[in-house]
């Protein structure tokens, strides 16, 4: 082999070289890519895991404060509940207590007019007392419960307040009270019990 063969065959033998180095860093180099993608990828896992993570406990926590609120209100819409059938109850049991109270000193003048009836010889001294006493019960009924008595001989005979227990035929216009039995009673504008009355009507109505 002549020296320019020679020479000729160690060029090919050195570009062979340099084209084989050049293969091997590019793989080289394309293996570190795919390890660089592999870790950003592997990164971006992470953080979407942990993004998941976070938004799990958030809602857990959003779920937990719903249901302690949910909790509380049941609690309070409870204690409402009891303590209304409690005041219910107690107004039931009390609500005629201020009444009642007021009663109280007509019954205390009644009891000292049965003790000085006892040993009273003046029977009108007696009948004044029980007077002075139904004035003062009437008086309080009326001006502080707003309580009417009604029903008087001579008024027109009205169904709605009054209830006939008896009647006879009179010289009479319209139906008219000619007797009181019971009176009868008003809170304000109710009824609360009828007057128990004659009726005395008209010829014509007897008929």
């Amino acid at each position: 082999m002549s020296e320019e063969e020679e020479t000729e065959q160690a060029q090919a033998e050195e570009e062979n070289a340099t084209l084989e180095d050049q293969v091997v860093q590019s793989e080289d180099s394309g293996s570190e890519e795919e390890n660089d993608a592999s870790t950003e990828a592997e990164g971006t896992q992470a953080d979407s895991a942990d993004e998941l993570k976070k938004q799990i406990e958030a809602l857990e926590k959003e779920r937990d404060d719903y249901k302690d609120k949910w909790m509380r209100s049941v609690a309070d819409f409870q204690n409402l509940r009891k303590r209304s059938i409690q005041e219910k109850q107690e107004a039931f049991d009390y609500g005629n207590a201020s009444l009642l109270k007021d009663l109280l000193e007509s019954l205390d003048n009644f009891d000292r007019t049965v003790e000085a009836a006892a040993t009273a010889t003046d029977a009108k001294s007696i009948a004044d007392g029980v007077t002075m006493i139904n004035k003062s019960l009437v008086s309080m009924l009326e001006n502080k419960y707003n309580l009417v008595a009604y029903g008087a001989v001579g008024d027109a005979f009205d169904p709605d307040i009054h209830e006939a227990i008896g009647r006879s035929e009179e010289q009479v216009e319209e139906p008219t009270v000619k007797a009181v039995y019971l009176k009868g009673y008003k809170l304000k504008d109710r009824v609360i019990r009828h007057a128990k009355v004659m009726v005395a009507l008209p010829p014509e109505s007897g008929n």
